[in-house]
Order: C-alpha cells, then sequence, then structure tokens
C-alpha cells in the first residue's frame, strides 16, 4: 500500500514528503496500488469534486499529500465497495464532519456500517450514476459500454441512469473478457438472471402489493435473500458441472 509521509509521520498513501505534486508525480504514486488509474481519472475525480488540487499561475495543477491519500480512498471505496461517486463524496464528506461512517463489506454493495443512517442506506441503494461517471466508477470505454448495451448485459434506468450494481455487472463483464468471452457468449447467462428474477419477483409480488409498510420491507428482505440463494445456488451448479465434466 502506498504511503505518503507528512513531517515523518504516515499519513495514508504514497512517500512524497509534504511537497505539492504534479498530476504526472501522483499518477506514479497511485499506480503502486491502482494499476489501471489514468491522468483522465484524476482530472474527472476533481471535475466531479472529490478532489481540489491546488493551481499554479499558470494554471498547472499542484497536489499535496492529503489529495493523494483523498485520491486513493476515492479508488479504494470504488474498487472494493463499487461505490458510486456521489455516494463516496457524501461519505467523505460525513468522516470530515467527524462522523463515523460504515462502507458496505467487499462484494455487499447493500450492507451498511455500523453507524450509517438509513437515510444514508437508502441513498446507498437508490443511488444513481450518469453515463461518465459509471464509465469512470467501472474503468471501461465507451465503447465496451455501447457494445454491452447493445447485448442487452446494461440497460439504462428509464430515468436515463443506471444504479450502482451496474458497476459491479460492467467490472465483471470487462474481467470475463479478459479470458476471451465476448458479449454475444454472455447473453446467455443474462436470460438465465432474468428468469431467477421473474421467478422471485412473482414469489414477493403478493408481498409487494400489501398495504402494510411492514410488509412490504419484508418483500424487499425476502427478494434479496432470495436473490442472494439464487447466486449461490447457481455457483454450486457450475462447480459442479465442471467437476462432472473432468471426470
Amino acid at each position: 500500500m502506498l504511503r505518503i509521509q507528512t513531517g515523518g509521520a504516515a499519513r495514508g498513501t504514497a512517500s512524497a514528503g509534504g511537497r505539492l505534486m504534479s498530476i504526472g508525480s501522483v499518477l506514479s504514486l497511485l499506480r503502486e496500488e491502482f494499476p489501471e488509474v489514468t491522468i483522465s481519472k484524476i482530472r474527472f475525480l476533481e471535475a466531479e469534486g472529490l478532489v481540489e488540487p491546488q493551481r499554479t499561475p499558470s494554471g498547472y495543477r499542484k497536489f499535496g499529500p492529503e489529495d493523494v491519500e483523498r485520491l486513493a480512498q476515492v479508488l479504494r471505496m470504488q474498487r472494493d465497495h463499487y461505490l458510486p461517486l456521489k455516494v463516496i463524496k457524501e461519505h467523505l464528506e460525513a468522516l470530515e464532519r467527524g462522523e463515523e461512517v460504515r462502507l458496505p463489506s467487499p462484494g455487499g454493495p447493500r450492507e451498511l456500517l455500523d453507524g450509517a443512517s438509513e437515510a444514508v442506506a437508502e441513498r446507498v441503494t437508490a443511488a444513481r450514476l450518469g453515463r461518465e461517471e459509471l464509465l469512470a466508477a467501472a474503468e471501461v470505454e465507451e465503447s465496451d459500454l455501447v457494445e454491452w448495451e447493445a447485448y442487452g448485459l446494461i440497460a439504462q434506468l428509464p430515468d436515463g441512469g443506471y444504479d450502482a450494481e451496474t458497476v459491479t455487472v460492467a467490472r465483471i463483464v470487462s474481467d470475463l473478457g479478459k479470458f476471451g468471452l465476448e458479449p454475444r457468449h454472455l447473453r446467455a447467462m443474462k436470460a438465465a438472471a432474468d428468469r431467477e428474477a421473474g421467478l422471485i419477483g412473482n414469489i414477493v409480488a403478493p408481498l409487494r402489493r400489501h398495504r402494510n409498510p411492514q410488509t412490504r420491507a419484508h418483500a424487499e428482505a425476502t427478494t434479496r435473500e432470495l436473490a442472494g440463494l439464487s447466486v449461490r445456488l447457481h455457483a454450486a451448479l457450475v462447480q459442479t458441472a465442471l467437476r462432472a465434466g473432468t471426470n
């Protein structure tokens, strides 16, 4: 992990003394932990208000150790917890106010930490990302996203945005592509997922239509539990089939 030294005390990510750094130097430091980060990504995070470097009279960016640490925090929240930038910004602002904030456990983006209010939980669950924010969070190219949308692997919401889970989908599709699995190969997985979602939806539909708010809340909890069981069953079936194929 990177380390930033400020007056001899370790502060977070990289070792660069307390001096101000150019964006190129920041990139070199961050790439120790985040090999795929780019200058464009850093500029995008600045444009989104996640970091505010100083500017020289000629307009060049100058980053202090605290800026590099903040960038590293943002990148970790994206990489490890799949949080959208809007939620990351809220978490960082809460930390600056001295509030206790829990991050979702890795792989469980809807589980909030101790001390997080229900309002924060709702913002994470209902988070919406714009197209540029999705590209930055998932670290994929526009051409990739266009292709995945053409194959139905990713779809915009009615309001034109994307939900937080789309980041997870995009990253997994990207990772599968590194093994030679193209979008056309993944259509069967998408079709199976749609069928499972339809089955779960039919099971919880009566609960969702109930007038009692507690019953409707139970419907959402039941949906999450059934979805988790479905994922576990799918993984077990794949493992079983793979073992059978090697015998």
